[in-house]
């Protein structure tokens, strides 16, 4: 019958009695008069059947249309040897479409928006076999409208560098909302990858290839703060980012290298530096900056011509970026950029105070935060505002101690932080009936979307996000 996507070529039909039929049905090699059939043998079945015919003309003696025992030998041979460079390219052929579904799944589909950065991006597979290797990026919105910026790199291609991929993108994500530094979340991840995973059989029923990320992981982590508009970065043998001041000035940071992932033993080191408004940070792995024809030096070099066009989108930069440092579109590396122009959230945005550990403080931090609401229209959130900044401040004056900051922002949700120098965090919990406290927290949590804690060097803030009314369309 005629063929389809998954079996373009229609198959072949052999009469009964034929070599061919005949070879099919006794999975051997078939000799009959000037015909020799020799099948295709993979994996315990028959992939097809290679046909050999010698007719040397009406002239020729009988035994020129005949095989003789070293030709048959060598027909074998070369059917074998055949048979396995075809059952090769389809389990590779297999193991390519594979890894492409399990990379799109795993790499971002489109990134959401952001009140502290926007962004672009360009991903580029490898030009070889597999097609498909381990480096991958991210954006993750944090606390405080706060924004985690991600860039890593498994070293070699395949399903395996693709699964690895996706764990340490997915670790990295987890860690990133436990609101850690950039240096310890590269510790963590670093522990996570220095522990073996298991190696379970593939498809044909073989021992998976290991490969070990303990040797060939990089990444590198940042963490940026429209309000205060710094950004703190640490790497694990990764490739520094490339910045762009307002001016079109290029720097590559000289941020602590680090060791690669897994290695362990050896500390991470976090560095942060002013990004004025408007600057541009560009995240990045080697496939963009190396290439068979060039060195690393070269390949960076072009990068701050490109990236220096202040006039320029942030799409036009990647498309420029790859078009001349990955001519072609392809390279024996996959390729993974990341652009991020940094915004500032408008001083109207922001209301800081800082109070006293006082009893007293309770009841200025509610009446600062309704004066506050009221200012920026948002009366309907004032009485669960109230609640939320009396538990918080209560609980810092109760435990903490220590001058206490009371921070509101206004952006994509309400924000309220509440910092103070104690570095224990408070827990959620189920309050008894005869229990005579404990349910402040738990009150907090059904008022609001998300809560949590952020550790700094002088102690917390804890966080609550609040969704925002419903804007007026009359």
């Amino acid at each position: 019958g005629p063929g389809d996507e998954r079996h373009p070529y229609p198959p072949v039909a052999y009469p009964p009695g034929s070599p061919q039929n005949r070879s099919l049905s006794s999975g051997g090699l078939v000799l009959d008069e000037g015909t020799l059939v020799v099948p295709l043998r993979a994996g315990g079945g028959i992939l097809g059947l290679v046909t050999f015919d010698r007719d040397a003309g009406p002239d020729a003696p009988e035994r020129a249309t005949t095989f003789d025992n070293g030709e048959v030998a060598l027909a074998d041979e070369l059917a074998a040897r055949a048979a396995v460079c075809i059952d090769n390219a389809r389990r590779y052929t297999r193991e390519r479409t594979a890894s492409l579904a399990l990379q799109r799944q795993l790499l971002p589909h489109h990134l959401p928006p952001q009140s502290a950065v926007s962004t672009a991006y360009r991903y580029l597979p490898a030009d070889d076999v597999t097609g498909v290797g381990g480096d991958w990026f991210d954006v993750i919105p944090l606390s405080g409208t706060r924004v985690g910026l991600v860039v890593g790199d498994v070293v070699g291609h395949g399903l395996q560098a693709a699964a690895t991929m996706g764990r340490l993108r997915t670790s990295v994500r987890a860690f990133a909302q436990l609101d850690m530094a950039p240096d310890e979340l590269l510790t963590r991840l670093d522990d996570l990858v220095g522990q073996p995973a298991e190696e379970p059989p593939d498809a044909y029923g073989g021992a998976v290839e290991t490969y070990d990320v303990t040797t060939g992981a990089t990444c590198l982590y940042a963490v940026y703060d429209p309000v205060s508009r710094r950004c703190v970065m640490a790497r694990a043998g990764h490739l520094p980012p490339a910045v762009v001041d307002p001016e079109g000035r290029v720097t590559f940071p000289d941020l602590p290298a680090g060791p690669p992932l897994g290695l362990g033993g050896l500390p991470f080191e976090s560095m942060e530096v002013d990004l004025p408004v408007g600057s541009l940070l560009a995240l990045f792995t080697d496939g963009l900056v190396e290439a068979r024809d060039h060195d690393i030096g070269h390949g960076l070099d072009t990068l701050g011509r490109v990236l220096g066009d202040r006039s320029a989108s942030l799409e036009e930069l990647c498309d420029r970026a790859v078009s001349e440092l990955v001519p072609g579109g392809t390279s024996a590396d996959d390729t993974a950029l990341l652009l991020v122009r940094t915004r500032e959230l408008d001083a109207e945005r922001v209301a800081h105070w800082e109070l006293s550990a006082e009893a007293v403080s309770v009841g200025r931090a509610r009446e600062l935060a309704t004066g506050q609401l009221e200012a920026w229209g948002l009366e309907e959130l004032v009485f669960a505002t109230q609640l939320v900044v009396s538990e918080l401040v209560t609980n810092a004056v109760r435990y903490a101690g220590g001058p206490l900051g009371l921070r509101l922002i206004r952006d994509r949700t309400l924000v309220c932080e509440v910092a103070d120098t104690g570095h224990t965090s408070p827990h959620l919990r189920h309050s008894a009936e005869d229990d005579e406290g404990g349910r402040g927290l738990f009150i907090v949590a059904q008022l609001v979307q998300r809560w949590g804690t952020r550790y700094t060097p002088t102690g917390k803030t804890i966080w609550t996000e609040q969704a925002l009314p419903p804007a007026d369309d009359a």
